[in-house]
């Protein structure tokens, strides 16, 4: 569990999808490029299995726009997209 003032620290934003790349040492991520209200973006997101590339281009989803920076399967993510999943269900939030 966490407090919520652990939660309040979160920066939750919306942001467009404006590339969709398959990860080059992963079959289940892709790379997205994403627009955060002006600002570039590159986060790299399981979701492979749920969408295909074009389903997602001009998309809007919410991100943790504060997550710090990791290195997922040698490429570098700067953000999550968040999604919720039921039972077989999976889906990106979007506004």
């Amino acid at each position: 569990m966490i407090t919520f003032d652990e939660f309040k620290k979160l920066n939750i934003r919306i942001a467009r999808i404006k590339e969709v790349i398959d990860h080059p040492n992963a079959d289940r991520l892709y790379i997205l490029k994403l627009d955060i209200g002006g600002e570039e973006r590159q986060v790299v997101a399981g979701i492979k299995l749920a969408y295909k590339p074009e389903e997602l281009v001009d998309k809007l989803v919410a991100v943790v726009e504060n997550l710090q920076p990791a290195v997922i399967r040698g490429v570098e993510s700067n953000g999550m997209v968040l999604a919720a999943q039921d039972g077989e269900t999976f889906s990106v939030l979007s506004p």
